[in-house]
C-alpha cells in the first residue's frame, strides 16, 4: 500500500492550531483567514484579535492533528478576552464587535 505524505507541517503537528473565519460581508461572504504557521498559536491569535488584525471574526476553530481533534473555540476565546480585558491599554473596535457577537451565541 502506498502512503501519501502528510499535508500537515511537522512542526504544526505537535501543538494546537487556531484559525479564524472572517465575515467580509455582502458579496464577499465568509472565508478562513490565511495564517502563517508560526502565527497559529493561541497567544498570537489573542494578540491579533486585540490589535485588530481581523476585520470581522465570526468563528474560531482550534485543532491538533497529532491528538486527532478539532472544535469551535469561539466562546472560549471570547471568555478569555473578557477576563483579561482590564489588562489591555487599547483594543481594536473589531475585537469589541467580536465579543458582542460571541455573547449573543
Amino acid at each position: 500500500m502506498v502512503h501519501s505524505p502528510s499535508v500537515v507541517p511537522q512542526s504544526a503537528a505537535d501543538h494546537d492550531v487556531y484559525i479564524v473565519l472572517e465575515d467580509f460581508g455582502g458579496r464577499l461572504g465568509r472565508a478562513w483567514s490565511e495564517t502563517a504557521e508560526e502565527g497559529s498559536n493561541r497567544a498570537t491569535l489573542l494578540r491579533h484579535l486585540i490589535e485588530g488584525h481581523y476585520i470581522r471574526p465570526a468563528r474560531i476553530v482550534a485543532f491538533n492533528t497529532s491528538e486527532g481533534w478539532s472544535r469551535d473555540v469561539t466562546g472560549d476565546i471570547a471568555d478569555e478576552l473578557r477576563r483579561r480585558f482590564v489588562e489591555f491599554d487599547d483594543v481594536a473596535p473589531s475585537m469589541l464587535e467580536f465579543l458582542e457577537r460571541a455573547a449573543r451565541h
